[in-house]
């Protein structure tokens, strides 16, 4: 009985900070609702607003094929954190795009994370207050000690495939 009760309060304690995956807010900056904190990659996708500029910016991007191999090579061993906006026109184009790119890449989607601010660019219990996010969407590419290494925030200076080489090459050399 002790063993069971002890279990039952180190699963309370460990959900107390937890995030509400998927969440939706009426955001009171937007006026509208917007999706908040970590999310699925479907949810995101799916999410009315979003998903209305999503589906025709993912279809009619083209990923650079003289930059994925490269990209490959760089991206081992990384993870991604994507902090977005379902309401922000700069991460309905953007976000789609780096989709097609990972897609393209066959990167593992569970090594990308997905976290959706609202009109403030904050989330709940401090998610991203470590993050240093100016605006979205911000991609940050982290090594397997979860160390950023490398980030494009809000759009890419030339293509997303030429930032990310950029980048990430500048990462390898430190």
């Amino acid at each position: 009985m002790k063993n069971i009760l002890t279990g039952l309060i180190l699963l309370f304690a460990m959900n107390v900070g937890a995030q509400e995956l998927n969440k939706k807010i009426e955001d009171p900056n937007r006026h509208k609702q917007v999706m908040l904190n970590e999310c699925t990659r479907e949810a995101i996708t799916s999410f009315a607003e979003f998903k209305e500029s999503y589906d025709p910016n993912y279809a009619n991007y083209k990923p650079d094929s003289t930059s994925l191999d490269q990209l490959s090579k760089l991206l081992k061993g990384k993870k991604v954190t994507i902090v977005l906006g379902t309401w922000c026109g700069d991460s309905k184009f953007q976000v789609p795009h780096f989709l097609k790119i990972m897609d393209a890449l066959k990167f593992d989607i569970d090594k990308i994370e997905f976290i959706a601010v609202d009109g403030t660019k904050h989330c709940e219990n401090g998610l991203i207050d470590n993050l240093k996010i100016t605006n979205v969407p911000t991609f940050i590419f982290t090594d397997k000690k979860g160390t950023e290494v490398a980030r494009i925030t809000e759009r890419p200076q030339e293509t997303l495939e030429k930032d990310m080489l950029k980048v990430l090459a500048v990462a390898k050399t430190k």
